[in-house]
């Protein structure tokens, strides 16, 4: 997620091929395997300007030893490495000096804490390269499996037996008909809008498609769907970039979006829903955080307003606590981006006020994964970015992410009152006693 702006913003494709029957809860360090994951797949993001960027997992599981051989190799189509100055990389303070190289900053200390932290847990890592062809940074440790069943391959139970897939990135297209032909579904490939409209039949059960098609986007190609008569067919696009298609006009018109890169549990949760109905979520049973001393009474089946605000800062969050204090809602925090995705889910806001700045995942990032989940759902909660940089032409940056409205900090109470006010749902309580007597 740290890395997927850089991604976007050089129009890269970032994969992950994921062995279908290896192991995926270990015992190790998640920090330094973390930053040792971020430094090479950083460094392939740097040094690639067309192409993609490739995370291949795979690996020797020992049933005997209860541990598991994990082999990662980075793959890029960037600028590649000479042979003679592969072994110079590796060293601190070292980078390869030659013309295609220059424009990219940096200390040249990455690499060689990498290989060190690899050391210290007993593995070893490796590169080979091309030069103008790209790279391939791998590593290999040793690593004792979690005790405990193993996330399972999902059963289909034969309700998906013919996926077709439209993409255009040969990569993508390989990753997933592996995947999906361990799961004994027949897969076609498609590498273009037309093509897929050519060879689409009453045998397909799914269309998996890229949104970035070469002659079209998936939801175009949606669209042309429809209007041809396969209104019924699940669609699932895949993009980098969900925030956009949420933003589109024909969003009704498919199943979900997974983002790139597709995590395999992800996949996997996707195709097994297809076909189950969508469950009715339970709503939070916890009190209301906000109880005004005077609070407006509720009328027959009327239920408190659920807000949520991410906010990382604790004096923030006292001082919009305490400027919505006397309203008669349900007020709940989240201290970061990840928080308030799963507060989203848990919680089931009905307004959200969301920090553009955050740790871990910030504010717009949050909101485009909101809006990817809303897809499925056909809801739309609003969103309020809350920034302390207001500057010309920040308004449809933030906008263009996903988010509806926009505060500059420091925030105004009656700005904020006003913001609940025009979001209260229909059958909630009113949230100040003012509203009943307007009403």
């Amino acid at each position: 997620m740290l890395l997927q702006p850089s991604v976007r913003e050089k129009g890269l494709s970032l994969l992950v091929d994921y062995d279908l029957f290896l192991p995926t809860l270990f015992v190790g360090d998640p920090g330094r395997i973390r930053q040792v994951l971020t430094n090479l797949v950083g460094n392939a993001v740097k040094f690639t300007s067309e192409g993609h960027v490739l995370i291949r997992v795979t690996g020797v599981p020992n049933p005997d030893t209860q541990s598991c051989d994990v082999h990662v190799a980075i793959e890029n189509t960037g600028i590649g490495i000479d042979e003679d100055k592969i072994g110079h990389i590796f060293g601190e303070f070292n980078q390869v000096e030659d013309e295609r190289n220059r424009a990219f900053e940096g200390t040249g200390l990455g690499l060689a804490i990498t290989k060190r932290l690899i050391t210290l847990m007993g593995g070893a890592i490796w590169v080979d390269s091309e030069p103008g062809q790209g790279s391939c940074f791998g590593f290999r440790v040793s690593l004792p499996t979690a005790e405990g069943p193993q996330p399972a391959p999902p059963d289909l139970d034969g309700r998906l037996r013919h996926v077709m897939i439209v993409e255009d990135l040969a990569a993508n297209c390989a990753i997933l008909s592996k995947q999906l032909g361990r799961l004994g579904v027949q897969v076609t490939v498609c590498t273009s809008g037309r093509e897929a409209l050519t060879a689409l039949d009453h045998s397909v059960d799914l269309l998996l498609c890229d949104h970035d098609l070469p002659d079209m986007d998936g939801l175009e190609l949606a669209v042309l769907l429809k209007d041809r008569g396969w209104g019924a067919l699940p669609i699932v696009v895949m993009s980098a970039n969900p925030g956009v298609i949420h933003a589109h006009p024909a969003r009704h018109l498919i199943e979900g979006v997974l983002q790139k890169p597709i995590p395999r549990a992800e996949l996997y949760a996707r195709l097994k829903a297809l076909g189950h109905p969508q469950g009715v979520e339970s709503l939070s049973e916890t009190a209301p955080i906000n109880q005004a001393p005077n609070q407006p009474a509720c009328e027959g089946t009327q239920r408190i307003m659920r807000v949520l605000a991410a906010e990382d800062n604790r004096t923030n969050q006292l001082i919009l606590k305490k400027m919505v204090k006397d309203l008669n809602i349900d007020l709940r925090f989240a201290g970061n981006g990840i928080e308030a995705v799963q507060a989203y889910q848990e919680f089931d806001p009905d307004l959200i006020f969301m920090d553009i700045s955050m740790p871990k995942m910030d504010g717009k990032q949050a909101t485009a994964e909101i809006r990817r989940r809303e897809i499925e759902t056909g809801r739309h909660v609003p969103i309020v970015a809350l920034t302390a940089h207001a500057m010309a032409g920040d308004d449809q940056g933030i906008l263009s992410a996903g988010l509806d409205h926009y505060l500059t900090k420091p925030l105004q109470k009656q700005t904020i009152h006003q913001m609940v006010l025009n979001h209260r749902p229909d059958d909630c309580c009113p949230v100040v006693a003012e509203e009943i007597r307007a009403d």
